[in-house]
């Protein structure tokens, strides 16, 4: 054995062992050696996107994943823990641009390098079933899917408004356009509609959203919430504003009707305007000989349509000129164009009510609009000069104002106005969902291939089964003037699989969440070229415990879930629910350091570039750089981001340090669902330990070796000071046990720090009672503290003799708490007297309150106290103090 510690060249033969064994490849239906069959846990974080290199967020959630799965192999589990790769999407054509390589080159050779540090850290992942989202034969699966989905109807085609950039000649994302213009070229955005397919989740809104409002206990209570929240479940009543408005050849646009939603159906007399989205075939009817409302509805088009933006942006409108008509009342109401009206969010239209909305209210004001009043609450005054709480509150509504109406409450008036528009023909209570269908196509070229074929006769054409997979060329190199498939001959031509002619391939490419709403499965079923999952699927699925960034709790886990739905109504699955328990790991966090530049823009600094300036109570209120000693900003600690210089390279740190320190700091430093603040000292102070625990295990090799060959130790009669370390590492254990389950793991490695301090101020006699006793404490340790740091404590197994004893550290047996060991044969009371705390006394355990008065009064203290007087009373708590009253 080693006198010191060497990380490199212990992580680097544990490795080395690994996979040669090929260790961590894994079977279905495994049994134990009595052979009986393992129990399943399938353990999987969310799989990386190749960027190019690790970063601590990634080493944080894979160390808690290869923690779960090392500690419970050891518990007897058969686990799976895989890993790929998210490989399709946007940053690797923006990185093709820049570097003129193609996307395939740069992706592979960045998964290359992720999997070596993967490996570097010592992660339990079985290999064998690594998928990558841009391998054809993965992908082949979403083409299959898709057909499959298009036959059910769950997959359809339908005209999309997108963002275009006339420019790149691309669609970009709302996030891609920056105050109207696209985030690349610069250039203005248009608003174009093209045809696109979309996934019918809407029809599994209901069956989404059951769920997380009553179901998913092992989910964190934040993510149901946002789910349900993002599905938007809402009743209403879906009603219409007649009208006789009518196009140039004299017919009625839309059949006379304006359709809106409202879940406000009592304050419909309270409507003094409706509001039309731009794209609304009343805005283009009225914009038609209306050159400055036409430029309005223009302006609008600009800019992104997300839900966030819309919140946030200024509410603008322009009066069309056009009246329909109130349909209880009968009375005219003007229409505007709004541009915070989605036409892809219900009919495409609102009902104004200033007085009740405090978006409408706004929106009057500025534009010295009718404000009725039709709501009151007993005891509040209406004013027309600021928007108050309570002109929106349903729940201490009573209508005014509204005729027959007068007097109802909330649900009343809803249900009174419903009964009068059914009667009328014009409207009717109705659920609506705030989701959207998902439109998963993207005029890109870095995706899956829509399997569709364009024939000028026959039309869209599915791309038949046994044709697939549509392979993506994979040489091509963007140069951002649009999809290169669109010019790539080879690509685009072909035949129509219906009248043999000449016809084109679809070259929109699929959401890259496609990709991820079921890679989970493909690693149960990996390497199947005849299907997209089969019965190792039922094995493994569902999922037992999911991890990742709490950044993915809708999009992606909502998808995920829908999809599983999907592949249930089409006969894959026979589950519903992907994940059994999800959790969501905290953002690592690091010291933010600035300044700005003469030209206005902001240059950051690395924290080991900085000098820390401090103010009387420590805290951090400035820095300077160590260069030449000029101020710089501090901004606080943030998300670690290479464009702010504040990330820390894993790989440095495994190279100086050792993968272990890594994992043990990381683990300890937070627990798993709080953020983590980094600490170049806490990365030290990681370090320290190991070597500590290293030297601790050298110094007491030969009395382990002893123990160990001398069997089962008889603990009776063993002295009180083996007996406290025993009881101590077994309380320990207990605690461990208990915070493994929990999955808090900060609380684990406090355990085993717990444990060396133990065992190294441990006062042991001489003799094999106390060798046996380091042999057992020092296994504990080393099997507790192994799902943590598995390459040191590897090593140390070895070179202690316990791969002879319990066999490798593997698939050691999980160490069981030893009740006997966990109660004492003494106790030590707190002595007091008169209340103050003046000693201890020690007792045997279960000794009569008799027993214990006579030993706190024979006490050296007591008796110096009571200078020979008797004690007025001596009061006894059982197991904690003992105070003598003189």
């Amino acid at each position: 054995m080693q006198e010191r510690y060497q990380p490199n060249a212990v992580e680097a033969a544990a490795q080395a062992d690994w996979q040669a064994r090929d260790a961590y490849l894994v079977a279905e239906n495994a049994t134990a050696a009595d052979g009986s069959a393992k129990p399943k846990f399938y353990a999987c974080s969310m799989l990386p996107y190749p960027s190019g290199k690790l970063h601590m967020g990634h080493v944080r959630n894979y160390t808690i994943n290869d923690m779960m799965a090392r500690q419970l192999r050891m518990r007897g589990y058969n686990v799976l823990m895989p890993m790929g790769w998210d490989a399709f999407g946007m940053p690797a054509e923006n990185a093709a641009i820049k570097s003129k390589v193609p996307p395939a080159k740069w992706t592979y050779d960045n998964i290359a390098y992720m999997k070596k540090q993967m490996k570097a850290m010592g992660l339990a992942i079985d290999w064998s079933r690594e998928m990558c989202a841009c391998d054809p034969e993965y992908y082949k699966w979403n083409q299959w899917f898709f057909l499959k989905m298009l036959e059910k109807g769950i997959a359809y085609r339908k005209t999309q408004t997108v963002n275009w950039d006339p420019v790149d000649q691309t669609v970009l994302a709302n996030e891609q356009v920056i105050d109207g213009r696209g985030w690349r070229s610069g250039a203005p955005v248009e608003k174009r509609e093209i045809p696109g397919y979309y996934l019918a989740i809407t029809r599994y809104a209901q069956e989404l959203l059951d769920p997380v409002q009553n179901g998913l206990p092992g989910w964190p209570e934040r993510v149901r919430v946002m789910q349900e929240n993002w599905i938007g479940k809402s009743e209403g009543v879906r009603f219409a504003f007649p009208h006789d408005i009518r196009d140039q050849d004299g017919t009625l646009v839309q059949d006379g009707r304006l359709y809106v939603f409202t879940t406000r159906a009592d304050t419909i007399m309270g409507v003094t305007f409706c509001a039309v989205a731009p794209e609304h075939p009343l805005a283009t009817l009225a914009a038609r000989d209306k050159p400055e409302l036409s430029a309005f509805i223009e302006a609008c088009r600009k800019g992104g349509t997300t839900e966030a933006e819309i919140a946030t942006r200024e509410k603008e409108g322009m009066p069309t000129g056009l009246t329909v008509t109130h349909p209880l009342n009968g009375k005219p109401v003007e229409v505007w164009v709004g541009n915070y009206v989605l036409m892809s969010y219900g009919d495409g239209a609102v009902m104004g009510v200033p007085a009740h909305d405090e978006r409408d209210f706004a929106f009057a004001k500025k534009y010295q609009l009718d404000i009725r009043q039709v709501i009151a609450a007993e005891g509040r005054e209406f004013s027309l000069d600021a928007w108050q709480e309570w002109y929106g509150d349903k729940q201490i509504a009573r209508t005014v104002n509204s005729g027959k109406y007068d007097g109802l409450a909330h649900a009343q008036a809803v249900d009174a106005v419903a009964a009068d528009l059914a009667a009328q023909g014009l409207g009717e209570k109705q659920t609506t969902f705030r989701l959207r269908d998902w439109g998963i196509s993207r005029q890109r070229y870095w995706g899956t291939p829509i399997p569709i074929i364009h024939c000028p006769d026959c039309g869209p054409v599915p791309v038949p089964e046994q044709d697939l997979p549509v392979v993506l060329p994979d040489d091509l190199i963007p140069d951002g003037s649009g999809n290169p498939l669109a010019k790539h001959e080879g690509f685009l031509s072909c035949s129509c699989p219906s009248c043999g002619k000449p016809a084109r391939r679809e070259t929109d490419t699929m959401d890259t969440f496609v990709d991820s709403s079921w890679y989970f499965m493909r690693y149960a079923s990996a390497g199947n070229n005849t299907a997209m999952v089969d019965a190792r699927n039922d094995y493994w699925m569902p999922m037992d415990q999911y991890i990742g960034g709490i950044e993915h709790a809708v999009l992606h886990l909502l998808y995920a879930r829908f999809w599983t739905r999907a592949m249930r109504d089409i006969g894959l699955v026979k589950f519903d629910e992907p994940f059994t328990r999800l959790l969501c790991q905290g953002m690592v966090l690091n010291h933010i350091y600035s300044r700005r530049t003469p030209q206005g823009g902001i240059e950051y600094y690395w924290p080991e570039e900085v000098e820390n300036t401090y103010d009387a109570r420590g805290a951090i209120v400035g820095a300077r750089l160590k260069a030449d000693g000029s101020e710089i900003d501090y901004g606080g600690v943030g998300t670690m981001s290479k464009s702010k210089n504040n990330g820390v390279d894993p790989q440095s740190l495994i190279d100086t340090q050792g993968a272990d320190t890594a994992r043990l700091f990381v683990m300890f430093a937070s627990p798993p669902e709080q953020t983590l603040e980094w600490s170049d000292s806490g990365v030290d102070g990681s370090n320290r330990y190991l070597r500590r625990l290293w030297s601790t295990c050298h110094a007491r090799r030969d009395a382990v070796l002893r123990g160990l060959a001398g069997g089962q130790a008889d603990w009776a009669g063993a002295a009180n000071e083996i007996k406290d370390l025993r009881r101590e590492v077994y309380t320990l254990l207990k605690q461990a046990d208990y915070d493994y389950e929990r999955i808090q793991y900060n609380t684990v490695v406090s355990a085993c720090m717990k444990m060396l301090n133990a065992i190294e101020n441990a006062k042991l006699p001489e003799g094999p009672q106390a060798d046996a006793a380091l042999a057992e404490t020092l296994g504990v340790l080393l099997r507790v503290l192994y799902p943590v740091v598995p390459h040191v404590t590897w090593q140390l197994w070895r070179d202690l003799g316990y791969v002879q004893t319990y066999g490798d550290l593997l698939d050691a047996p999980w160490p069981a708490i030893d009740a006997a060991a966990l109660i004492a044969d003494e106790l030590e009371l707190m002595l007091q007297i008169n209340g103050k705390l003046r000693g201890s006394v020690r007792v045997a355990n279960g000794a009569a309150r008799e027993t214990i008065e006579a030993l706190a009064v024979a006490h050296e203290a007591v008796e110096k106290f009571l200078e020979g007087r008797a004690p007025k009373r001596v009061i006894v708590v059982p197991g904690k103090l003992v105070n003598v009253v003189g």
